[in-house]
């Protein structure tokens, strides 16, 4: 155990730029296992790569229309081996892991106890990671990592015990989009309080962090849901849900396309959701919005300066929030959606198949 002093928010963990960095914005860090006394020590058991990251990953290591799992299995261990945490360096993001608590140092304020199989909740962009296995059983075709190794949690680091009633694929699926769900909740029952029914509108409806949001409006108070989706069978696994009063087939990266599909399905939105992995949907996003709406981007492929010249550029007065994944009690509210809400599961558990 190191005596020396510790930083709660893990400043003593950056080699690169050292003393200058918060972990995450470091190009560098300290993953040795040897705990600082407020820090926890997990043993990794699966990583769960963001899906931006993924995707800008394995359409890197895509030719001629197929896929080089090796190419992607290698470049996140170099990716791991070179920073001391999983953070793709294109996207910035990372993901989060399930393991097993190995060791908790005498002056941690997580309330973990060794043994305990948790979920962090904080990315892996900022979680010091070391890999012992090389990923040996992992074909790189998939954002589910099967690793071993070691992570380290900060004083104020965040992580929830698996709950016993969901398969850790599952509850790690659910943990790794809590954030969503939380913040959609907010501020639907904002416009509750005021005695409107806002109409929502969430693009990605029918994957994780889109199907939870929109149990999320339906709970809060929405007034009328509209999931947008890009493809047919993304359609009608969505409308099979019954998740979404209406269900609309758009590029969510057309400004006019999308607009003319939400305003078609009862829009325009007083509340805009985005939760696709592709880059180029913020002006779409806002114009598809009211004048005076919300628009919330959960996608870690978002550009935010494009986000805020093209409100301007459209004369938009819109509200725009950036999902950052921590709302107080995010994680249980997510679980209940799961467990409370069939349709939701189904869609999870769908997925989890396939």
């Amino acid at each position: 155990m190191r005596t020396s002093p510790a930083s709660p928010i893990g400043v003593h963990r950056v080699l690169e730029p050292a003393g200058a960095s918060l972990p995450q914005a470091a190009r560098r860090l300290d993953p040795t296992p040897e705990l600082w006394p407020d820090e926890v020590r997990i043993a990794v058991e699966t990583l769960n790569l963001d899906a931006a990251s993924y995707r800008q990953l394995a359409e890197k290591h895509t030719h001629e229309g197929t896929l080089d799992g090796e190419g992607v299995r290698a470049e996140v261990l170099d990716i791991v081996a070179t920073r001391g945490k999983m953070q793709n360096p294109v996207t910035g993001s990372g993901g989060m892991l399930i393991g097993t608590v190995e060791e908790v140092g005498p002056e941690s304020t997580l309330g973990l106890a060794v043994g305990d199989r948790v979920a962090t909740l904080v990315s892996l962009s900022l979680t010091p990671l070391q890999l012992t296995d090389g990923l040996a059983r992992w074909d790189g075709r998939s954002e589910r990592v099967p690793a071993e190794g070691t992570a380290i949690l900060f004083g104020r680091s965040i992580a929830a015990t698996l709950p016993e009633n969901l398969s850790p694929d599952l509850a790690l699926m659910v943990m790794d989009v809590c954030g969503a769900p939380a913040l959609v909740r907010r501020v639907v029952e904002s416009y509750a309080v005021r005695g409107h029914r806002p109409t929502v509108a969430v693009l990605g409806g029918a994957g994780k962090s889109g199907s939870l949001s929109l149990a999320a409006a339906r709970d809060a108070g929405a007034g009328r849901l509209i999931g947008v989706v890009p493809f047919e069978a993304e359609a009608a696994l969505l409308s099979a849900s019954g998740l979404a009063d209406e269900v609309v087939i758009a590029d969510a990266r057309s400004p006019i396309a999308l607009a003319e599909a939400v305003e078609g399905a009862g829009g325009p939105a007083d509340v805009t959701v985005v939760c696709v992995d592709v880059p180029g949907c913020e002006q779409p996003a806002i114009l598809a919005t009211a004048q005076g709406g919300t628009v919330i981007f959960f996608s870690m492929a978002t550009h935010f300066a494009a986000a805020a010249l093209g409100a301007e550029g459209l004369a938009s007065d819109v509200t725009m929030l950036v999902g950052n994944g921590y709302v107080p009690g995010h994680a249980a509210y997510a679980l209940d959606l799961i467990r409370g809400n069939p349709a939701v599961r189904s869609l999870f558990e769908t997925r989890l198949e396939h």
